[in-house]
């Protein structure tokens, strides 16, 4: 799958590919990624691609001109290469929230044109023509898109196979089965503290995989139902929770 990315700050993306586990996708092409610099596309000396609103108010808006001529060639060099063609994603806090569910679709797609607004937003007129999606990380405003665009790359590159060192450990991931991840723990067996000796659940070292197992569901079913209880709603509803899940709940309370 290939990403082309437009953004005013490229370098921003390049240690990134480069380090953690992830770079694995990235090192062996499952996830191609391709910066383009917006400046590259401006006009003039000062290679401006922002201006005022028109109406007035706050800010600067990004221009339409610099983002149709960058989209273009981007088009130009994916058709060349053979890419297929893939949407056109803008980062908005008006967009849909990024979940589990569009990383592992998107993990087995195309790609995407992945557009890094900065400054008060976009100019309508670019949007309504060309952006397909718009995406968002939460109830909150960042000063552009590099880090929605970093966290979506960061979520579909895990997903390649063989990116991580056990295929398993993001199918245990929180949200993966729709409820949030248990505890983990390692050694020592007993660590030391001002507050006294905190020694690993005991059934953790049992070595016995049903029970173990168990113990993790019910964790995760007391944490999702601490923090996030629309969750174990949304489970219920979609009827992926089991008879042992119920019962646990019940002694909860819930």
């Amino acid at each position: 799958m290939r990403f082309d990315v437009l953004t005013l700050f490229p370098e921003l993306f390049t240690p990134f590919l480069s380090q953690g586990v992830t770079r694995r996708a990235f090192d062996s092409g499952q996830v191609d990624v391709r910066l383009w610099q917006l400046r590259d596309f401006a006009d003039g000396n000062y290679r401006r691609v922002d201006d005022r609103p028109f109406g007035g108010g706050p800010g600067m808006v990004m221009l339409a001109e610099p983002l149709e001529r960058a989209l273009a060639a981007l088009r130009r060099s994916r058709a060349e290469a053979g890419a297929p063609a893939a949407p056109v994603v803008l980062f908005t806090p008006t967009g849909r929230r990024i979940d589990q569910g569009l990383l592992r679709e998107w993990s087995q797609g195309p790609g995407a044109v992945l557009l890094c607004g900065r400054y008060e937003g976009v100019d309508q007129r670019f949007v309504d023509r060309h952006v397909e999606l718009e995406l968002s990380l939460g109830d909150f405003v960042l000063s552009g898109g590099e880090l929605p665009a970093l966290a979506l790359l960061d979520g579909v590159a895990r997903l390649q196979p063989g990116v991580l060192n056990d295929a398993q450990s993001h199918q245990q991931d929180s949200f993966s089965d729709g409820l949030l991840d248990c505890p983990h723990y390692s050694r020592p067996e007993v660590l030391q503290t001002d507050e006294g000796p905190l020694p690993v659940p005991p059934v953790l070292l049992s070595g016995h995989h049903a029970q173990i197992a168990r113990w993790r569901r019910d964790q995760s079913l007391r944490l999702t139902a601490q923090r996030r209880p629309e969750l174990i709603a949304a489970a219920r509803a979609a009827g992926t929770l089991s008879l042992a899940d119920e019962r646990f709940l019940s002694e909860l309370g819930l």
